[in-house]
């Protein structure tokens, strides 16, 4: 397989990791906020997500993507993939909550937001100016 498909590959399973760990922090959070402090679902889905992404943006920064582009480019470009991700979960959880529990309507909306949050992180996040997977 040529070197570039590879890192393709190895950095598309980085993603994920660092995407597992941050959506373990989103659904630690969920639950407490929901079942611990009895926040109304959709808030607390909402408040999960933005906390979990600030541990995606770092670890993605710092793991994934190895730092190689500067704050200053990669951090405003995240913050409106992170809205925009956030308006989908929002959004996707309020119509999947109408039909099922809390936690299934996030599975939901976590597994629709996960291609187009890679492909906006791959190549215009942290996209190097000459990108060379």
């Amino acid at each position: 397989m040529p070197e570039r498909v590879n890192k393709l590959f190895s950095r598309a399973a980085r993603f994920a990791a660092v995407g597992g760990i941050a959506t373990a922090i989103q659904y630690v959070f969920l639950v407490l906020l929901v079942e611990v402090a009895g926040t109304f679902e959709i808030f607390a889905s909402a408040l999960s997500f933005t906390l979990s992404a600030l541990v995606n943006y770092l670890l993605n920064y710092y793991l994934t993507f190895g730092g190689s582009v500067a704050h200053r480019q990669s951090l405003p470009r995240f913050t409106v993939v992170a809205v925009v991700g956030l308006a989908i979960n929002t959004l996707c959880f309020s119509l999947a909550l109408t039909l099922l529990p809390y936690l299934l309507a996030q599975v939901i909306a976590t597994l629709v937001t996960l291609v187009s949050n890679f492909l906006l992180h791959q190549f215009w996040i942290y996209r190097e100016p000459e990108w060379n997977p």
